[in-house]
């Protein structure tokens, strides 16, 4: 069964008289569980994307439908590129954030936050600041934060670009393992192709102004995959081949 499912989805504004179109005819299917991998260059729609499907954004044409599981508390969450906690609250109260404004109650709410800073890895630091973690543990607080709303699907906008080499593969490592047990359907932003092909079930590019789908390709590696390992690269290589033929047929103005 398809969570999500795009039909020529089409997104345009109008400014000073000018019309500029960011999305045109993009078609996206997403099956329950799955670990879908956007990539394409920046400006070519892919937040927008998600602002979309977060109903801050409002399509110009076709369609969009969220079939959430029904039995989750919410259909949607966010993870951000930047960790956006709230610097006057300790970690708990930022991962309780969320819950404020549901049924339950205060205890409830900080039993709910602690489980899920310990399905993270950080129940130690919940009275802690903000500033007094490293980036990588405040990217494993904003996706603690969006995991204590039991959402259906989870969106993330790019949320390891900004780290250093070895603190992202540790949270790709930590992306992975959380998805898995919670069974979430993921939506995952990124300009890196080799970060999509090692996490996701299926690598979506998209390219042009306005932004259209490239291409759409299965990656059939068993779990637990290697870095390095020569089957994900000859998949990253051909998808980053596809693209470059596509994006000078199309006379793309990007490269990744």
């Amino acid at each position: 069964m398809n969570v999500i499912d795009i039909k020529g989805l089409g997104l345009a504004f109008e400014q000073s008289g000018q019309r500029t179109e960011i999305l045109r005819g993009l078609d996206l299917s997403i099956a329950a569980g799955e670990f879908v991998a956007i990539v394409g260059a920046s400006g070519v729609g892919k937040s927008t994307l998600l602002r979309v499907l977060m109903d801050l954004a409002r399509p110009s044409s076709g369609t969009v439908r969220v079939s959430p599981d029904p039995k989750a508390e919410r259909a949607m969450a966010m993870v951000f590129q930047d960790a956006r906690l709230l610097p006057w609250r300790r970690v708990l109260a930022n991962v309780a954030f969320g819950l404020e404004k549901t049924h339950l109650s205060r205890a409830e709410r900080r039993e709910r936050a602690m489980t899920a800073l310990a399905s993270v890895g950080l129940a130690q630091v919940a009275d802690r600041f903000p500033h007094q973690l490293s980036g990588g543990q405040r990217q494993r607080i904003a996706l603690a934060r969006a995991l204590a709303t039991r959402p259906s699907i989870l969106l993330m906008d790019e949320p390891f670009s900004a780290l250093d080499a070895p603190t992202r593969e540790a949270l790709q490592d930590e992306l992975l393992r959380v998805s898995e047990q919670f069974g979430k359907t993921v939506l995952f932003v990124t300009h890196d192709i080799d970060e999509a092909v090692y996490l996701a079930d299926r690598v979506v590019a998209l390219g042009g102004k306005p932004g259209e789908t490239r291409a759409s390709v299965r990656i059939d590696v068993p779990r637990p995959r290697r870095r390095g390992d020569a089957a994900m690269r000859a998949i990253a290589e051909k998808i980053k081949e596809q693209l470059h033929a596509e994006a000078a047929a199309a006379r793309d103005d990007w490269v990744i």
